[in-house]
């Protein structure tokens, strides 16, 4: 089983369709109510549904999935009955194979129902219709790369006393979501220092996107967060609150973290913890949504998600 225990919790939807090609003779007997087994259409909604929520014991390599909402919809024509499935979950993985499935037993269940009457039935046209609420959907697309810089501040690699890894994890992974990493620099844990290196990246160099690590915890020589307090015009505490909340699934340690992130001028800077572990959870937290912030930033308010999307 795959595992997706390092994706968000997003809203996943997903309609499937099938069509089930009959006579219009047993059609005429549906609509009358005259099938021997009653009438096929609530049984098969029911079906639907149930077959939604038990997927993941009927294809091997799926996911029980918290589903919250099954709607099934029939379509009576002259020789056919036209069925979709729409199935939503606030879940890290989509819930397509729940929405086939459930498309396929209701289909499977009319069937049941009325093939004694009809010896030429056939189920055609299983296919999903759409699907949305997983990360491609929250895709941005920009002209030119953003560009951006790694801050890490830390003694004991400033002096060379401990090798980076944190920093160069935060480098790759934005590389990875087609960012520009132009500079990784590294500081000591001075509260100076902090403030003029981000003040140089968002002023002078005019950084998009600035992630720092290190200097967010309680110890005598955090002060990250300090620095950060001194040289936002806008705080952005979603973004804080999300990695946190993020991390506090993974580890009850999490709500230790004095991370900020917030903008100066046009540079968002995001301040993460200084363990490799905690920056690649705050970025799995982190990507795509604040891609999306820039757009923002840039006057486009919500309408290029919608362009995205429809791309």
């Amino acid at each position: 089983m795959r595992d997706v225990s390092g994706k968000a919790r997003t809203l996943r939807t997903a309609e499937a369709t099938a069509t089930l090609k009959i006579s219009p003779a047993t059609i005429e007997m549906i609509r009358k109510g005259e099938i021997p087994k009653g009438d096929p259409l609530p049984v098969a909604k029911v079906a639907a549904i149930q077959a939604a929520k038990n997927t993941s014991t009927i294809i091997p390599y799926c996911h029980p999935i918290p589903v919250e909402f099954v709607g099934v919809e029939f379509t009576v024509g002259e020789d056919r009955i036209d069925l979709s499935v729409t199935v939503k979950a606030i879940y890290r993985t989509g819930v397509e194979m729940e929405a086939l499935t459930a498309a396929s037993v209701a289909a499977l269940t009319i069937y049941d129902m009325t093939k004694m009457l009809d010896d030429e039935m056939e189920i055609v046209g299983l296919r999903l219709r759409e699907k949305k609420g997983g990360k491609s959907d929250f895709k941005e697309r920009f002209d030119e790369p953003l560009r951006a810089a790694v801050l890490v501040a830390s003694d004991s690699v400033s002096n060379g006393q401990k090798i980076d890894r944190a920093g160069g994890a935060i480098k790759t992974r934005l590389e990875d979501e087609g960012l520009d990493v132009v500079e990784t620099l590294v500081v000591a844990d001075e509260e100076e220092e902090i403030e003029k290196a981000l003040v140089d990246f968002a002023d002078t160099q005019g950084f998009d996107l600035v992630v720092t690590t290190g200097g967010t915890g309680l110890g005598p020589r955090d002060v990250t967060p300090e620095a950060l307090s001194g040289i936002f015009d806008k705080e952005l505490p979603g973004v804080a609150e999300t990695m946190r909340s993020y991390g506090q699934e993974r580890t009850p340690r999490s709500m230790l973290s004095r991370g900020k992130a917030g903008i100066r001028g046009s540079t968002i800077i995001v301040s993460l913890p200084g363990s490799t572990r905690a920056v690649s959870e705050s970025l799995d937290a982190l990507f795509p949504g604040i891609l999306h912030s820039f757009h923002m930033m840039r006057g486009h308010g919500h309408t290029e998600e919608k362009e995205n999307r429809d791309a």
